[in-house]
């Protein structure tokens, strides 16, 4: 018997009991579908993680200084300047092995004028190293040079949020804008960064020499005489240990500020590659519960095919007499129960497929999370409920194949 004919007995043989083969899918379909939900989901946070590093700059470490205590009560972290700018010099001078760069910034915020329009955000007093630790890139216009940094020049950068808000369509170049009424001229306009990992716009920042926000525009005498900065921005070598160029820099810190054994840092390291690391695994535990959950759907629904066929293989047993009496041989009644398994799953595995490609639309628009489909997925998918047709469909199809013909023909 050739193989279609096989094909059409078997999928005869489902039709006649839609119900039953409607209900021996019904964990197919939730199996996959879960899978399906899971790789979207698992994807889109791995996707957002790196979106993010990329946004922040690869391999990121921060040094803040540290928040004083007041009679008792913790102020916020940069409340006092305890790091300078001579620390972030140190530490690209004396840690090479392990990180690219560090540069300083100082911080301060206000409203930006220009012309009839204004906008309130944060601006950054920043040196040209801040441009490659954070890997900023410009939309239009020129970074400023070492010779504006030493005569705090008055010339500025900003975003694309603030480019937007203060000067709508029109290009900001050579425009003037006031902060705290010093007139900036603005030279560069940064490329898009998106969103933090706390949700804050990155493009809504304003960058200024270092010199020119400490001297002109926050007019701190006392930061001009220590030279001291609001943060230091650490790059680190692809492949560096975070975990080791943060005990490297941390010791450095201890010494340039003479601190003594067990007396408390006056400063505040973060990294920043371990906390996008740690929401990372955070989406990897919910992938895994949704693959748990998947696992057991296909798995069930696995049983309950083999469950079926084994029924059906005892309902059609005189059927199978009949075929071996007339000529078929035990393999064409075990590709004819197979291919109905088979089906079964397939079947199964492509409602799955739509299922959980809506599920997880649905999840993306209602949570709020990154999903991320891809023809791979789906293939995978689909294979595996074939897989599992074919390993759940064998012991009810090699029982029917091995029937001897006349005690099936004997079968009530």
């Amino acid at each position: 018997m050739n193989f279609l004919a096989t094909l059409a007995i078997a999928l005869k043989a489902l039709r006649v009991n839609k119900l039953r083969s409607a209900l021996t899918m019904l964990g197919i379909i939730i199996g996959v579908a879960a899978v399906i939900v899971m790789i979207a989901v698992g994807g889109g946070a791995r996707a957002q993680v790196e979106a993010q590093i990329k946004s922040l700059g690869a391999n990121l470490m921060m040094v803040f200084s540290a928040s004083p205590t007041f009679t008792g009560a913790r102020a916020a972290v940069g409340a006092t300047h305890t790091i300078s700018e001579d620390d972030a010099y140190a530490i690209a001078r004396e840690l090479p092995d392990v990180l690219v760069g560090a540069a300083p910034a100082l911080r301060g915020s206000g409203q930006i004028v220009a012309g009839n329009s204004n906008w309130s955000t944060s601006f950054y007093g920043v040196t040209p190293d801040y441009f490659d630790v954070r890997e900023w890139t410009l939309a239009e216009g020129r970074f400023f040079d070492q010779a504006e940094i030493n005569g705090a020049a008055k010339v500025v950068i900003i975003g694309k949020t603030v480019a937007t808000n203060l000067f709508g369509d029109e290009s900001p170049l050579d425009q003037t804008v006031r902060i705290r009424t010093v007139p900036l001229t603005v030279i560069g306009v940064l490329a898009s960064k998106g969103q933090s990992p706390g949700g804050s716009d990155l493009d809504d920042v304003l960058l200024m020499p270092i010199t020119t926000a400490r001297n002109r525009v926050l007019g701190a005498t006392a930061l001009a005489k220590s030279r001291s900065v609001g943060s230091i921005q650490i790059k680190l070598l692809d492949g560096a240990d975070s975990k080791l160029a943060e005990e490297k820099v941390r010791e450095l810190l201890r010494q340039r500020h003479r601190l003594q054994p067990g007396q408390e840092d006056d400063f505040t390291l973060r990294n920043m590659t371990e906390i996008l690391q740690t929401r990372e695994e955070s989406s990897r535990v919910m992938a895994l519960l949704l693959a748990a959950v998947a696992s057991v759907s296909l798995l069930v629904g696995g049983i309950g095919i083999m469950n079926i066929m084994l029924v059906s293989v005892t309902e059609r047993t005189r059927e199978i007499g009949l075929r071996r009496a007339v000529g078929a041989r035990g393999r064409d009644i075990l590709q004819q129960f197979l291919i109905e398994a088979i089906t079964l799953s397939l079947i199964g595995g492509l409602i799955g497929v739509l299922l959980g490609m809506g599920g997880a639309e649905l999840i993306g628009e209602l949570a709020g999370w990154p999903i991320q489909l891809s023809l791979s997925a789906i293939l995978l998918a689909v294979s595996f409920a074939a897989a599992i047709g074919i390993f759940f469909g064998y012991y009810p199809a090699r029982k029917a194949a091995h029937m001897s013909p006349i005690e099936a023909l004997r079968h009530e």
